[in-house]
């Protein structure tokens, strides 16, 4: 067994199947097929079980696969040593941060990162999903969800706050809900999960409600959502750091204030695969991150992690 067999091995089982590995490693499928019954047959064991769509490992392949995933990262950690010996870190950090949150709030977490540290590539998607980080698209990925997934090691930024709002000029003419029920009638501007009917949960003190809505506009992205409250569309259920700044100037105002508002839930979590060995740039902006989330109380406290065992936004 050598090096290369190990590396078609993680790129195997990484990408799922062996038609994704194919393209990744720019093989043929025959070819990448032809290498897995080799190294199979040299290590006497079934490795990865094959479906016509999924490529999964034994128990066995799951042991090789985590050597090779370590010596992946000892080797590239050996790349950045030799670069870097006497310049700054370098290194590239996938990230994955939601719309909303990644410009509203990191993208100056984001700058100021870069700036200490200029020979770090930064490779930032702003969108919603968790899968990429499960395909091994993202090294690090933000998200707000009630739990996160048991795969993967959560670091939690802090909590998140959901407002109802409107712009002032609406609740002029309109008026606001006072009651939490009457949301359920109000033209609501929010953001949804496709094809599922949306309830908002909401918390005074003990006690725990749940409204359905009927929202007349819904979007992931949650700068075009707050444009469409402050053009009067209606109430907007989003996020507090949405619309801090509006509510700040007074152009928005909230309602509904001693109510917890949450729709896809009320943390803030830092989401990585637990069987990767990190780069020291990862390294480096994992724990920029948290100290940035901690020390400017957006979106909460820096919390002990959870590291796990084995949604939107």
């Amino acid at each position: 067994m050598d090096l290369q067999s190990l590396t078609l091995l993680v790129e195997i089982l990484d990408a799922g199947n062996l038609s994704e590995a194919a393209r990744r490693l720019k093989m043929s499928r025959a070819n990448v097929s032809y290498h897995l019954n080799q190294l199979e047959r040299s290590v006497g064991a079934q490795l990865v079980r094959r479906t016509t769509r999924r490529a999964e490992a034994t128990e066995i392949g799951q042991r090789l696969y985590q050597h090779g995933v370590a010596i992946q990262n000892e080797l590239q950690a050996a790349r950045e040593s030799a670069t870097s010996l006497g310049e700054g870190l370098v290194g590239r950090v996938r990230l994955s941060v939601p719309s909303g949150y990644g410009q509203l709030v990191m993208s100056d977490w984001l700058i100021d990162f870069k700036r200490l540290y200029p020979g770090i590539v930064l490779d930032v998607l702003f969108e919603n999903r968790i899968e990429d980080l499960l395909r091994d698209e993202v090294d690090i990925a933000i998200r707000v969800i009630p739990e996160p997934p048991q795969n993967l090691v959560a670091r939690a930024l802090g909590p998140v706050r959901y407002v109802a709002c409107a712009s002032r000029a609406y609740a002029q003419e309109h008026g606001l809900p006072t009651q939490l029920d009457q949301l359920s009638g109000a033209p609501v501007v929010t953001a949804a999960v496709i094809g599922k009917q949306l309830r908002i949960s909401a918390y005074q003190g003990e006690e725990r409600r749940e409204v359905v809505l009927e929202p007349t506009l819904i979007s992931e992205n949650f700068l075009f959502l707050r444009q469409a409250v402050l053009a009067g569309l209606g109430i907007g259920l989003v996020p507090d750091y949405v619309v801090q700044e509006d509510v700040r100037r007074g152009e928005v105002v909230t309602t509904l204030d001693d109510w917890r508002l949450s729709i896809f839930g009320t943390q803030m979590f830092m989401l990585y695969m637990p069987n990767r060995q990190h780069t020291r740039a990862t390294r480096t902006f994992i724990e920029f991150i948290l100290e940035r989330a901690g020390s400017t109380g957006g979106p909460g406290a820096v919390q002990t992690p959870a590291p796990a065992q084995s949604s939107p936004r």
